[in-house]
């Protein structure tokens, strides 16, 4: 029999190094869509290092995740501050939530207000969903960003 999803997910999680970023796909396309009230509330962020460059960047600027107050009302990036409390990155703007279609599936989006980037996400478990950065910042040969968030 085979692994779940959510045993998928978790092994790619708990991988040490790079980690297989078709592996990744796969599980995000596996995974379940979610409904934009699914996200309400702070999410703390975790980064599968698919080589993919946002994953050394989110780890400079000390990525803390995301903090979701409503369908329109969106921290799309929270870093931890000098004393490790989550600060909204002003820089990066506010953002807000739609359904969109990604990869085939209708789920919850979170579109930057500011910047040209769409976040798309999945259900993997209850307080867990799996991300997918779709960004024209980037080069385009390097690909989708995959990253996960915990509901705190």
């Amino acid at each position: 029999m085979g692994q779940t999803t959510e045993e998928k997910f978790n092994a790619l999680k708990d991988q040490t190094g790079q980690v297989d970023g078709e592996k990744v796909a796969e599980v995000f396309d596996e995974a379940k869509p979610i409904t934009p009230d699914q996200l309400t509330g702070t999410w703390v962020g975790g980064s599968f290092d698919t080589g993919h460059p946002a994953h050394k960047k989110l780890g400079e600027v000390k990525w803390a995740g995301k903090d979701f107050r409503s369908a329109e009302d969106v921290d799309p990036m929270v870093v931890y501050g000098e004393n490790g409390e989550r600060v909204w990155a002003e820089n990066y703007g506010r953002a807000r939530l739609r359904e969109i279609k990604f990869r085939g599936v209708v789920s919850t989006a979170m579109v930057y207000d500011n910047l040209p980037i769409i976040d798309s996400f999945r259900h993997v478990k209850d307080g867990v969903v799996i991300g997918a950065m779709d960004s024209k910042l980037l080069p385009k040969k390097a690909g989708t960003y995959y990253f996960y968030l915990s509901k705190l």
